[in-house]
């Protein structure tokens, strides 16, 4: 495999990443919204990636990741009970968002790492590239 491919493959990685993250960030900052006046509450949205085969030109196999979607969790939100609540319904309860803090924080933690771990590995290509250069000019 080519050492540029690395680039693409580590390239595609970042990005879905970094979209990886922009999902979680919205749904962190919906966790205690309420249903709006249409009465439907923020869903969860939930990333999916899907594998791209990348063809390089000296025939090697390699393979990248690219976001397939961007999903709605489906779960029912959280129902507290809260007459008081200008948001309640006629039963008195306020439904909020169905993200849950700690499954977002983990899913962060880990879109977080694969980023890093990804700039990581393409530094690394950068510096091997960078040393054959300097074995060629000595």
């Amino acid at each position: 495999m080519s050492m540029m491919k690395i680039f693409d493959i580590s390239g595609s990685a970042v990005s879905s990443q970094s979209q990886r993250l922009n999902v979680v960030a919205s749904n962190l900052a919906n966790v205690d919204t309420v249903a709006g006046p249409d009465g439907k509450a923020y869903k969860a949205r939930e990333v999916t990636f899907q594998t791209v085969l990348m063809n390089t030109p000296d025939g090697a196999p390699g393979a990248g990741v690219r976001v397939a979607g961007v999903t709605e969790n489906q779960a029912p939100g959280r129902k507290v009970h809260d007459p008081a609540n200008p948001s309640a319904d006629a039963d008195g309860y306020v439904t909020y968002s169905n993200v849950n803090a700690v499954d977002e924080m983990v899913n962060m933690i880990s879109a977080s790492r694969s980023y890093q771990n990804n700039i990581e590995v393409m530094n690394t290509a950068k510096t091997l590239l960078m040393k054959t250069l300097q074995m060629g000019q000595g």
